[in-house]
C-alpha cells in the first residue's frame, strides 16, 4: 500500500484490511516520503499489528512505491490498495479461494466512491481462456486497475510498474496478462475505490492522457476489436480537446453496423468513417467543447 499525504483515509483503509475475515497476509505500507502524519501512523500500526510492515523511503511516486512493496512481498499472491480507498469486510475470503487455479482474479469495485459519479461495477463469475478473450470481451481496457485484482506473485519477478508514468496500470497489466495462463472474474467481495478531487485521474492533462493514449496504441495493435478501438478513441479526442495534437493512433475503418456496438458507438463510428480522426476531433470540439462522449 503506497501512502503519500493520506492522514485523514489512512486509518479507515488499514482498518478494512486488518479486519478482514481472511486473515492469513501481510500488510505492507510503504510510506512514500508523505510529509505529513502518515510516517508515524504507518510506524504505530506495525506496533499494534505484527502482520503489518513499513517501509520508509523519499517520495518517488506511485510506482516506485508500489515497487519496493513488491520486492518486500513474500507471500504467493499479492493485491494493490491505495491508501484513501477501503473494502469491504469479507472481500479477500470470498475471493482467495479462487486463486487455488487462477494466476489472476478480478472482483468488483465501487468507482469513484462518494461522488455523483459514483458507480458499481460488478462481474460475472467467469473464466477466460486467453488474456486477449479478457481484455477485449471482458472490456478490461475499461478496468485496468490494479487494487481490485488479486495476482499470483511470480507474475511481477521480472516485470514491474512503470517508473514516472501515471495511469501506470494501463501500461503494466497486458505484460501480466501474457503470462497469466488462468483469469478469472468474479462477482465476491467490493473494493471502494474512493473519489479524490486532488488524485490522478480528476487532476489528468494533456501529459498525463498522452501517456494513457501511447499506452493503449502499443496494446491495439496486438488486441484489436471495434469496441476497443472507439474506447481509445476517446482518449485521442480529449487529448485535441486540451491541446489541439493528434497522436499516432492509426486510423481504422470501424463498420458500424459490426456485431456489439451500441448506438451511440455506431453513430461514432459513421463519423469516423465519414470524416477520419481529425475530422472527428474538431467537429465535437465545435460542439461545445464536449468531449467525443457526447456521441
Amino acid at each position: 500500500m503506497p501512502v503519500y499525504r493520506t492522514e485523514k483515509t489512512l486509518d479507515r483503509c488499514v482498518k478494512s484490511i486488518i479486519n478482514q475475515t481472511f486473515t492469513d497476509l501481510e500488510v505492507i505500507l510503504v510510506d512514500d516520503g508523505s510529509p505529513d502524519l502518515c510516517p508515524q501512523m504507518c510506524d504505530d500500526w506495525a506496533l499494534r499489528d505484527s502482520r503489518i510492515h513499513v517501509i520508509h523511503k523519499p517520495n518517488t511516486g506511485l510506482s516506485e512505491a508500489r515497487n519496493a512493496g513488491l520486492a518486500r512481498a513474500v507471500g504467493d499472491f499479492v493485491t494493490f490498495v491505495d491508501s484513501d480507498d477501503f473494502l469491504s469486510p469479507d472481500t479477500y475470503q470470498q475471493v482467495m479461494p479462487l486463486t487455488e487455479k487462477h494466476d489472476l482474479v478480478e472482483f468488483p469495485i465501487f468507482c469513484f466512491y462518494g461522488s455523483h459519479r459514483q458507480h458499481l461495477l460488478h462481474f460475472r463469475d467467469k473464466d477466460y481462456c486467453t488474456p486477449a478473450e479478457y481484455w477485449l470481451e471482458g472490456k478490461a481496457y475499461e478496468h485496468a486497475y490494479a487494487c481490485n485484482k488479486i495476482f499470483r506473485r511470480e507474475l511481477f519477478l521480472d516485470t514491474s510498474f512503470p517508473k514516472g508514468r501515471v495511469f501506470e496500470d494501463v501500461a503494466l497489466l497486458p505484460l501480466i496478462l501474457t503470462k497469466a495462463k488462468h483469469i478469472r472474474t468474479t462477482d465476491g467481495g467490493l473494493y471502494y475505490y474512493c473519489d479524490n478531487p486532488e488524485g490522478i485521474t480528476n487532476q489528468a492533462g494533456y501529459p498525463q492522457l498522452d501517456m494513457l493514449l501511447e499506452s493503449h496504441i502499443n496494446i491495439i495493435n496486438k488486441w484489436f476489436d471495434e469496441r476497443y478501438y472507439l474506447h481509445v478513441l476517446n482518449i485521442q479526442i480529449d487529448i485535441f480537446e486540451l491541446s489541439g495534437k493528434l497522436h499516432s493512433l492509426p486510423f481504422r475503418r470501424i463498420n458500424p453496423f459490426a456485431r456489439g456496438l451500441s448506438p451511440r458507438l455506431r453513430i461514432k463510428a459513421f463519423f469516423l468513417d465519414i470524416i477520419g480522426i481529425k475530422g472527428l476531433c474538431s467537429l465535437c470540439k465545435v460542439i461545445h467543447g464536449c468531449h467525443i462522449r457526447c456521441l
